[in-house]
């Protein structure tokens, strides 16, 4: 018996549809957990480049947690009993149907699975990347951070201006790596019954026992998705040896003639 694969039968009908809302709906929720991972580990390098003792016991507890539990389980933990524990009235107007919360698509982002998907892929990837970007800002000479607060840099100006683009620079690689994974990644959130790529996938198998076909199509996305986004960041990204214009001291190094 020859078999053959019909990629009909996954590239019609609902099977298509349910592919491009999947697609959409995993794009969609990489964009919104890498905002979040970008200004949750803005906040850890504060706190771990304060030098406050209590700071950086938070950060170091933060990161043990979320390197070291699995991301099924920490996802889990934020749908099911995070989720539950908010106040039952926040939990209805969640569910609840609001044409204002729908993306392009007809994609909705005002639901428990994305809002817990998102937020659990933040929190997971930010912990990767504070180590990434620690790594950049050890390759920094310390002389320059000196340099900086000798004239008259604020710890916030220090950060901004100094040591976060350099340590973009020398570590933008695998940052875009721990992104792409967070994209990957974002296939686990299946557990929680999000309606992503791969939930999608599994669903046209079980509508009409399309397996490969559905498998491939979904991995052709996956990539063409990675790609994608690889292609942003290393088009908008730093770029080795790109000049930036001095930022001007503070006021009070000013008045101190620095």
């Amino acid at each position: 018996m020859n078999w053959h694969p019909d990629w009909a039968g996954v590239l019609t009908g609902q099977p298509l549809q349910w592919l491009i809302s999947g697609f959409l709906t995993t794009f969609y929720v990489s964009v919104v957990g890498s905002v979040l991972a970008t200004l949750i580990v803005v906040l850890l390098l504060v706190l771990r480049l304060s030098g406050n003792r209590v700071g950086n016991a938070v950060v170091a507890c933060y990161v043990s947690i979320f390197r070291n539990t699995p991301l099924l389980v920490q996802l889990l933990f934020w749908y099911f009993a995070a989720y539950g524990a908010l106040p039952e009235s926040w939990r209805f107007y969640i569910g609840d149907n609001h044409p204002w919360a729908v993306l392009a698509g007809n994609i909705p982002w005002l639901t428990p699975e994305f809002l817990c998907a998102a937020w659990g892929l933040a929190l997971f990837t930010a912990a990767f990347l504070l180590e990434e970007i620690q790594t950049g800002l050890n390759a920094i000479a310390k002389g320059q951070r000196e340099a900086a607060i000798s004239q008259g840099f604020s710890d916030w100006d220090l950060l901004r201006a100094i040591l976060l683009p350099q340590a973009l620079t020398h570590a933008w690689q695998p940052i875009c790596g721990q992104y792409l994974n967070l994209m990957k990644l974002s296939s686990l959130a299946t557990g929680i019954g999000f309606s992503e790529l791969t939930y999608q996938v599994s669903q046209i198998e079980s509508y009409n026992a399309h397996a490969f076909e559905g498998v491939a199509i979904g991995t052709l996305l996956y990539l063409f998705l990675g790609l994608l986004l690889g292609g942003l960041m290393s088009v908008f990204g730093p770029k080795p040896g790109a000049r930036r214009q001095p930022l001007a001291v503070n006021k009070a190094g000013a008045e101190h003639g620095i």
